[in-house]
């Protein structure tokens, strides 16, 4: 407690910076959110914290975080600079110490060709 009071961060606060430091690493396709993301979805809320759990005391926070990433990059590379974009990010923004970032990959998204919308330049017999 400083002279002037308590100062409290919320948790979705730093979801929020979470996700979106998470967010913005190469080789990340989306958050993977759970069960509770699952069912906000079909009620018909977005939530851009989708995929981010945290616990928030007074001086420090852990972060778990569960990402879909894009196949072709290689998941221990994402997954680590996943972990230092939110560390970084968190701390910086919100000046806790981040006590862990766990992260958990849920699933490889494959590239899928785009199949073309109708065959220019090819005739068709009728």
């Amino acid at each position: 407690m400083s002279e002037l009071g308590n100062i409290r961060i919320s948790d979705d606060v730093v979801k929020t910076i979470a996700a979106k430091a998470a967010s913005d690493v190469e080789g990340v396709y989306k958050l993977a959110g759970g069960v509770a993301d699952e069912v906000s979805k079909i009620l018909g809320k977005k939530r851009p914290t989708n995929g981010v759990k945290v616990e928030v005391g007074e001086k420090e926070c852990s972060i778990e975080i569960f990402v879909i990433v894009e196949y072709g990059y290689l998941i221990s590379d994402v997954a680590h600079e996943i972990q230092k974009s939110v560390l970084k990010a968190v701390s910086e923004l919100s000046g806790l110490k981040v006590v862990e970032v766990n992260v958990y990959v849920q699933d490889v998204k494959l590239k899928t060709e785009e199949a073309p919308e109708n065959n220019e330049g090819e005739e068709t017999e009728m």
